[in-house]
């Protein structure tokens, strides 16, 4: 690939405006980095286009150049899906922040990829609707960027991922041509779902630029409780007893020790900082049934060895609780310089013993970790707190992922359950894949994108 040259940051402020194209290091410094630690490359340049066209116009300077292209938005990916390549040109889409429409009558929203998340949430809920789908960053991360990711979130257990939600997208290719995927129809099988293609593809294959989305009528009521533990097996069989009730609660979150002492230091809740297990568990739809099915949530907690049960008396309350899981990274975060934040997803009978294999791990490595994650759908969430100035300790590190990984895959699950591959994960994708689906997904990028010209690196190497 090509580095970008001052004559192409010409033609770059010509085709878009002077105070839209940064080359200065001091102001594309920001842009070399993602959420991801440890991870830095200084991009050549960093352009702000506010139209799809405008991605386009640059995505084609860009072939014509042979300058590699990486996308960004709000940088708050945990997996180096956005840190640029050597003398990249990065594509910054948070000006393209405009919702174009609300249809009420069709349940859709159709938004430009740089709407910050929790703002398609806050839109839908003027008019009475809902937009599930809430990753731990959706108050600062972008729409496009979770399409891209294929985001999850606190509330994937009941209404599911990103992806449940895309009805269509705008695209730009990797030759610059702009196209539309998918409609309004609730039901259409014509062609190949190309949509889903491009859905947790990573910006490797084009550049999201709208979305339409599906919405779906806001639930009426809401309950929120609290379970804690001296034991994560009494946990894990207690999120076992829920599903075996037929209950789908909107959200079954969990904190270890480590997670609710520093949650704790850092939101003042109240929580105390003995337990082994902190279990979040919410409820919504219909009043009745959330009454219901809260009551039964609690009884079954206390029947699984819960010592303590807490139900929010109302909505302030419940978001009080809340807070307790959705303050976990930023809670491990301030405990030392470096947070590791890392993602894998096991199947929910073997929680109990991928946790306790978590714990071991850290013991064995001498470090330190915090675990909690979505342990409705099995999503869990080791966070290493550590110092990647301390080489020494960043070595343990990788050794330790590498045995959570290696396990996490003999137990049937995966790398990643939401944050994506990128950079970070890339090394142990075929592992988990195989050779035949490893490769076929070289030969739709190949396809594609013919240059390597998109996002060149992540996921994996050509």
């Amino acid at each position: 690939m090509n580095p970008v040259t001052p004559a192409h940051a010409d033609t770059l402020r010509a085709l878009l405006s002077p105070d839209r194209v940064l080359t200065a290091d001091e102001d594309i410094l920001p842009y070399s980095f993602d959420g991801t630690a440890a991870l830095k490359v200084r991009p050549g340049a960093v352009v702000f286009p506010r139209t799809s066209e405008e991605v386009a116009a640059c995505v084609k300077l860009a072939r014509e150049a042979h300058i590699a292209v990486v996308t960004r938005g709000s940088g708050t990916g945990l997996s180096g899906g956005s840190v640029p390549s050597p003398q990249c040109l990065v594509v910054c889409l948070v000006q393209m922040d405009k919702i174009l429409e609300v249809d009420e009558k069709n349940l859709t929203m159709r938004a430009q990829c740089g709407v910050i998340t929790k703002e398609i949430d806050d839109a839908a809920a003027k008019v009475g609707l809902f937009y599930p789908p809430d990753p731990g960053s959706m108050k600062i991360s972008t729409i496009g960027g979770n399409v891209a990711e294929n985001s999850g979130g606190l509330r994937g257990l009941k209404y599911g991922v990103t992806r449940d939600y895309v009805m269509g997208i705008q695209v730009v290719l990797p030759d610059g041509t702009l196209t539309w995927l998918g409609n309004k129809c609730v039901k259409d099988v014509a062609g190949y779902s190309m949509k889903d293609l491009f859905i947790g593809s990573e910006g490797t294959l084009g550049i999201i630029t709208e979305v339409l989305i599906k919405l779906l009528p806001r639930p009426v009521a809401r309950k929120t409780m609290l379970a804690l533990y001296d034991r994560m097996e009494s946990a894990a069989e207690t999120i076992s007893a829920i599903i075996a009730a037929k209950i789908i609660p909107c959200t079954l979150e969990f904190l270890d020790r480590t997670t609710v002492q520093c949650v704790e230091d850092y939101a003042k809740i109240g929580l105390p900082t003995d337990v082994e297990a902190l279990v979040l568990m919410e409820t919504d739809g219909h009043p009745v049934v959330v009454q219901e099915e809260a009551e039964q949530m609690m009884q079954l907690a206390r029947q699984h060895g819960a010592r303590e049960v807490r139900a929010a008396a109302d909505e302030a309350e419940g978001a009080k609780l809340a807070s307790a899981r959705r303050n976990a990274f930023s809670a491990l975060a301030r405990v030392m310089p470096t947070t590791i934040l890392e993602d894998v997803t096991v199947p929910r009978t073997e929680l109990a013993h991928m946790v306790g294999f978590i714990r071991e791990c850290a013991i064995r490595h001498n470090l330190k970790v915090g675990t909690f994650g979505h342990l409705g759908d099995g999503n869990l969430h080791p966070t290493f707190l550590t110092n990647e100035r301390d080489h020494e300790e960043m070595h343990r590190v990788e050794a330790a992922l590498e045995e959570i990984v290696n396990e996490t895959l003999r137990l049937g699950g995966t790398v990643t359950g939401e944050h994506g591959v990128g950079l970070a994960k890339k090394a142990f994708v075929r592992r988990q894949l195989g050779d035949g689906s490893y490769e076929l997904m070289k030969s739709i990028k190949r396809a594609l994108d013919p240059q390597c010209l998109l996002n060149p690196g992540k996921i994996f190497d050509l």
